[in-house]
């Protein structure tokens, strides 16, 4: 009899530990910590993902569309920024993936394009003829050349923070 019971006893005991480590795996995809990516919106037509990071961004996250006057061949906001996160470095330090697209409905090609940067930097090497920070706040895509009308620009930057990017200047050619 006592045997029966010390068996009794054992199987309740490993059930209750898998119902546990079930409950457990459940409430993490519920309501548990969520790193799901966030999609936000910001200023010059940028679209920008996160995870799991919260950082401070201007009041007005509105989508600024292209405010032509009659003739003009294109604008700022026909640059399209979009990032996000990618596999981190071996040694933990979070990679982002930047695209920079051209736009433009006229089929214009855009030239001199300037990013608000901040202190941009990278433990990850980025080709200069792509991008490269020149001061403070002034990043320049493509080495200055224009950027054709449909095409865009990639590059991976690693750091332990997303850097917002958006566009500062540019010239239509």
């Amino acid at each position: 009899m006592e045997h029966h019971s010390v068996q009794r006893f054992i199987a309740i005991v490993t059930a209750s530990f898998v119902l546990l480590a079930l409950l457990s795996l459940l409430a993490g995809f519920c309501g548990g910590t969520h790193n799901d990516a966030v999609l936000e919106h910001r200023s010059n037509k940028t679209v920008s993902i996160t995870q799991h990071r919260k950082l401070l961004h201007p009041a007005n996250t509105a989508m600024v569309e292209p405010n032509r006057i009659w003739g003009d061949k294109c604008s700022m906001a026909d640059i399209v920024i979009t990032q996000g996160p990618t596999t981190p470095l071996p040694n933990g330090i979070p990679t982002y993936t930047v695209d920079i697209i051209n736009m433009c409905l006229n089929g214009c090609d855009i030239s001199g394009i300037h990013l608000s940067c901040g202190w941009f930097s990278s433990a990850r090497l980025i080709n200069p003829k792509l991008f490269k920070r020149l001061h403070y706040n002034d990043c320049l895509v493509n080495d200055g050349r224009p950027l054709i009308n449909g095409d865009s620009i990639s590059f991976q930057y690693a750091n332990t923070f997303l850097y917002p990017l958006s566009v500062s200047k540019v010239i239509c050619v």
